[in-house]
């Protein structure tokens, strides 16, 4: 199996500040427990694995003895017959022995005509076999066991997704929130400067224009505080529907967590990711499946013990109750080349399981490298909006010192408050955007803390 190589191994702090400080013991790490207990794919994932695990407990009772009654009752007349002479052969003997001894001890017998339909006949017994050779039952076993760990892990790659999508929606309802509060902290400050304005109108030393103009200002953030509330408000359903929740249940908001991003450390995933457990479980298969086929030329030996009673007329006595044992042996001679080609065909999809698990772990590690690379990215990204806001702050305090002595204009004013309101935008952004990026590498690292798909734990 690959390893990243060394240069891919850069993952932020802030990830495991997450995985443990905050996403461990946090309001965010409640919702995932709570997606991953009321998701209804999950809840039918569950049932399939269910389903997987009776098939094992179903496969495992092959090996034990099957016990079966069976009676048959038949009664005919009519069809084919045979007639023995009985009447022809003892009845000259019998009366030359009646002569001899002067007595009738020896009666007349009558011919007979004995049909092959046997009339008023039941015979009913109880069977008992027990196979004694037969690889095809510890093959099935394996495969059973096999699609046991499958579906485990099929449901464990669905969690880790979801878990990644919750995470995400949360944090992107975060960001919208504090945008909107970001947008109603600007309409403060531009209602603010109306209402100075106004003041200074009344008392004959401010410009028309330039009331009517903060005016404006005033109404296009309204529009942005609207368009903020929708997104708010779209955030919270997607997230509520993630969980299963009522679309318009309040979200608890922790932003705790949203502190520094420290630097990266390493991280290696090669016998992490549940994708190359599935892959080696496919592969298991297939080669269990080959061996099914090679092992079909074996000879398969059964037991059995009958233990009943036959007899017409309903009778039941000594005469009538039996028993019979015995083997049954059964050995495949020819079938026209069939097995040959089934063990040829298994034996390319064992090829193919083993190339599509070479594939995957390729595209793991470019889609690691890729997550880390785009947190270094957004890490830098978020060190320049930083950057970009404190001009933009210090800008304005200049702009508006200068605008309240008449020394800069009111266009000038109002560039530099929107300087304001898109610097905390953009940070708002890129601070969220590290933090998804983090939850991102923690899927490609397989790291949250989800029931393991380690196939052997599954083989009990």
């Amino acid at each position: 199996m690959k390893t990243i190589q060394p240069h891919y191994q850069l993952v932020l702090w802030g990830l495991l500040i997450i995985s443990g400080r905050s996403y461990g013991q946090s309001t965010l790490d409640n919702y995932v427990r709570e997606g991953l207990q009321n998701n209804r794919v999950i809840t039918e994932k569950n049932l399939s694995l269910a389903e997987a695990q009776k098939a094992l407990q179903i496969a495992r009772t092959y090996f034990m003895p099957t016990v079966t009654l069976s009676a048959d009752y038949t009664n005919g007349q009519g069809g084919r017959s045979i007639a023995l002479p009985l009447g022809k052969l003892l009845n000259p003997v019998y009366r030359t022995l009646n002569q001899l001894t002067g007595s009738d001890g020896f009666p007349r017998v009558a011919d007979v005509e004995e049909s092959f339909f046997p009339k008023n006949f039941y015979d009913a017994k109880v069977r008992a076999t027990i196979p004694l050779v037969n690889t095809d039952l510890y093959i099935n076993q394996q495969l059973r066991k096999e699609e046991v760990s499958l579906k485990k892990q099929e449901l464990d790659i669905f969690k880790r997704q979801l878990v990644f999508e919750i995470k995400s929606a949360y944090l992107l309802y975060l960001s919208a929130v504090t945008s909107l509060k970001i947008h109603e902290s600007a309409f403060k400050v531009v209602h603010k400067s109306v209402e100075v304005h106004e003041s200074l109108l009344r008392n004959g030393r401010g410009l028309k224009t330039t009331v009517l103009r903060m005016k404006a200002e005033v109404e296009k953030v309204k529009a942005d505080i609207t368009n903020a509330k929708y997104e708010v408000v779209n955030s919270r359903n997607y997230f509520n529907f993630l969980i299963n929740r009522d679309l318009n249940s309040e979200i608890v908001e922790d932003p705790t967590f949203i502190e520094d991003f420290p630097d990266a450390v390493g991280v290696n995933i090669a016998s992490t990711r549940e994708e190359l457990h599935m892959l080696q479980t496919i592969k298991r298969i297939n080669e269990s499946s080959r061996q099914l086929q090679q092992l079909n030329r074996l000879p398969k030996i059964h037991a059995f013990l009958d233990l009943g009673s036959q007899a017409s007329d309903w009778k039941y006595n000594s005469d009538s109750r039996y028993y019979l044992v015995g083997v049954q042996l059964t050995i495949p001679l020819f079938h026209g080349l069939r097995n040959n080609l089934l063990i040829q065909q298994r034996q390319l999809e064992v090829q193919k399981a083993q190339s599509a698990l070479e594939n995957k772990e390729d595209q793991i590690e470019l889609s690691l490298s890729i997550a880390i690379n785009e947190v270094n990215a957004k890490r830098k990204n978020y060190a320049a909006a930083r950057e970009q806001l404190n001009a933009a702050e210090a800008y304005y305090h200049l702009i508006n010192k200068g605008f309240q002595e008449g020394v800069n204009s009111l266009v000038e004013f109002l560039d530099a408050r929107n300087q304001i309101t898109a610097g905390e935008l953009q940070l708002n952004i890129t601070s969220f955007d590290i933090l998804i990026a983090l939850a991102k590498v923690e899927r490609e690292n397989a790291s949250y803390p989800i029931t393991q798909s380690n196939p052997k734990a599954y083989e009990k």
